[in-house]
C-alpha cells in the first residue's frame, strides 16, 4: 500500500461518525497516541482539522456531512502531516511549560476575557456566551485553549528566546546578503494634466486631435506663464488624478519606460516636459520631486538587522529545541496510519528548516 493511499484512508477514518467502541453504553474514544501519557484522541484531531479549514476556506466544515467528498479528503491528507507534528509539540511544550510551573491564573484569565470582550464589542454576558456557542467551545475550552498559547509563549521565550544573541560577524553576514532590503530605489513624484483625445472606431479623429493638441498648447503656455500647475490639474485635466490635483506617484524610476526614463531624469524639480502624446490624448508632466538611491548604512539599519538575525536564529533553536523534546519524550502511537502520518509532517519540518535563511 502507498503512503499515499494510506494518508487517503486516514482522511476517510476522518469523516467518520463514531470512532470508538460502545462499552456498557459507554463510548470509548479512540486514542491516535499517547506522549508522555497524556492522549491524543481522534477527536482531538478532528478539532483540530475542522479549525485548519476552517482557516483555508474561511468557514466552518462539517468533517462528517459528506465523508465521500473528494476535495475534502485531499485537503485533509495536506494538512493532517503538519497538524498532528503540531499537536504533539504543543503537548510536549506545554507539558514542559507546566513543569516549570507556568499556569493561566484567574486574575491573569479575567484580564484576557476583558480584552477579548472589548475588542469584539461583546458588552453583556449573553453576548459573550452566545459569541463561544457560535465558536462551538465552552468557557473551560477557552481558558484551556489560552493557557496553552500563553505556556507555549513562556517556554519559546525562557527556554530559547532569552537564550540566544547576535555576533556581530552574523549581524555584517546578513547585512551583506539583505542588501537590497536596506536600499530604495532612485523614484519620481509627479504631477500630470491629461487632456483626452477622441479615437473613433476608425483611428484618430484628426480634427479632435488638432483640437487637443492646441489646448494642451494653451495650458502648457499658461503654467510658463506662472500660473499654478496643481490648480490648472484639478480644473481642467481629463485624467483621474485630478481630485488630487494631478499628483502620481512616487514612481520607481525603473518602472518608467526607457524614454520617458530619460526625460525625467534631465529635468530639475519644477520643470513641465512638452506636450506627450499618449493612447489617452495629450499629457503634461511636472517633476514634483526626485529622491535618488539610497542604501542604508550598517549602522542605520542595524535594528531592522537585529531583528532579522534573531527571527532567524530563533527559528532554527526552537526547532532544535523541540527535537529535544521529542527525543526525551515517551511517544506511543496506537494507529499506524497516524504515525506515517506524523514522519511525513517531520520530514515536511525538516526540509523547512533546511532552506537557507539568507
Amino acid at each position: 500500500m502507498t503512503y499515499k493511499r494510506r494518508v487517503g484512508i486516514l482522511a476517510t477514518a476522518a469523516l467518520l461518525c463514531l470512532t470508538g467502541a460502545a462499552v456498557q453504553g459507554e463510548i470509548i474514544e479512540q486514542i491516535l497516541v499517547k506522549v508522555n501519557g497524556e492522549v491524543l484522541t481522534k477527536t482531538d484531531l478532528e478539532n483540530r482539522q475542522v479549525a485548519r479549514l476552517r482557516d483555508i476556506q474561511g468557514q466552518r466544515v462539517d468533517l462528517k456531512a459528506n465523508p465521500n467528498n473528494a476535495e475534502l479528503r485531499k485537503l485533509l491528507d495536506q494538512i493532517t502531516p503538519t497538524i498532528l507534528v503540531e499537536a504533539v509539540d504543543e503537548m510536549l511544550v506545554v507539558q514542559r511549560g507546566k513543569e516549570l510551573g507556568y499556569t493561566l491564573g484567574d486574575t491573569q484569565f479575567k484580564t484576557v476575557l476583558d480584552n477579548i470582550r472589548t475588542q469584539n464589542k461583546l458588552e453583556s454576558e449573553e453576548e459573550f456566551q452566545a459569541a463561544l456557542k457560535q465558536e462551538g467551545i465552552t468557557l473551560a475550552d477557552l481558558r484551556k485553549n489560552l493557557e496553552k498559547q500563553m505556556v507555549w509563549q513562556r517556554v519559546q521565550q525562557n527556554e530559547v528566546v532569552n537564550k540566544i544573541a547576535m555576533t556581530e560577524e552574523e549581524a555584517r553576514a546578513y547585512y551583506d546578503s539583505h542588501l537590497a532590503e536596506f536600499t530604495s530605489p532612485a523614484s519620481v513624484t509627479l504631477r500630470e494634466i491629461l487632456v483626452a483625445s477622441a479615437v473613433d472606431p476608425k483611428g484618430i479623429n484628426v480634427a479632435a486631435d488638432e483640437a487637443a493638441q492646441a489646448k494642451v498648447d494653451e495650458i502648457r503656455a499658461r503654467v510658463v506663464g506662472g500660473e499654478s500647475f496643481d490648480k490648472l490639474a484639478g480644473e481642467v485635466s481629463d485624467a483621474a488624478s485630478r481630485s488630487n490635483a494631478g499628483l502620481i506617484g512616487p514612481i520607481k524610476l525603473d518602472d518608467l519606460s526607457s524614454e520617458l526614463r530619460k526625460m525625467i531624469q534631465g529635468m530639475k524639480v519644477g520643470d513641465v516636459t512638452p506636450p506627450l502624446r499618449t493612447a489617452r490624448g495629450y499629457q503634461l508632466l511636472k517633476l514634483e520631486s526626485s529622491t535618488e538611491t539610497q542604501t542604508l548604512t550598517f549602522e542605520q539599519a542595524r535594528e531592522r538587522i537585529s531583528e532579522g538575525v534573531l527571527t532567524a536564529k530563533r527559528q532554527r533553536e526552537f526547532v532544535k529545541y523541540l527535537e529535544k523534546l521529542r527525543a526525551q519524550a515517551i511517544i506511543e502511537w496506537k494507529n499506524a496510519d497516524i504515525k506515517r502520518a506524523y514522519d511525513e509532517g517531520l520530514k515536511q519540518q525538516a526540509a523547512a528548516a533546511a532552506e537557507p535563511s539568507l
